[in-house]
């Protein structure tokens, strides 16, 4: 899997708007996206920076897929659907 260099913040957090996360708040330049279901409550932020730097791109991937329990390369090609 290869992750994208030039991935905004605004982009992410548009296409993980895909996978039920919410804009729950901003404070300067990050974002604080929320996603809840019946069981759980799962936060994150994402900084609106354009580009994201790659390790920080992959870490958020990898903590929205280990919430939603699939893995990372699976998120990734639902994002870019």
């Amino acid at each position: 899997m290869k992750l994208s260099r030039i991935e905004s913040g605004a982009d992410l957090i548009k296409k993980l708007a895909k996978v039920g996360y919410m804009v729950t708040r901003q404070k300067g330049s990050h974002v604080r996206l929320t996603r809840e279901d019946a069981e759980k409550v799962h936060h994150i932020t994402i900084p609106n920076h354009d580009p994201i730097k790659i390790g920080l791109l992959s870490g958020i991937i990898n903590d929205v897929a280990k919430n939603l329990e699939m893995s990372k390369e699976t998120l990734w090609e639902k994002l870019n659907q």
